[in-house]
């Protein structure tokens, strides 16, 4: 079953990697949709994907990418259908 989810991550996981690293993840995972830094410091992924691959991405996401991040909270909203074709970071 595809789910379509809105993540937000808060924490230390601006400045250290975490969009690239989301991206990277999201691509192992065959999963699209996109990464980005919010003004209050948090990371925000919009994602879609089947139950299966979203799992261990979102365990991926929230290890995170290394000894310099550190994610305090995620908050996950299912969100209604989108459409794209590659996982992107957007500014």
């Amino acid at each position: 079953m595809t789910k379509y989810l809105m993540i937000n991550v808060s924490g230390i996981v601006q400045g250290v990697g975490f969009r690239w690293y989301t991206q990277h993840i999201a691509q192992q995972h065959h999963l699209v949709g996109w990464v980005r830094n919010k003004r209050d410091g948090s990371v925000e992924i919009c994602v879609q994907g089947l139950e299966e691959q979203i799992k261990p991405f979102l365990s991926a996401v929230e290890a995170g990418p290394g000894e310099y991040s550190h994610v305090d909270h995620i908050k996950i909203t299912e969100i209604k259908p989108f459409t794209a074709n590659d996982f992107a970071i957007k500014p």
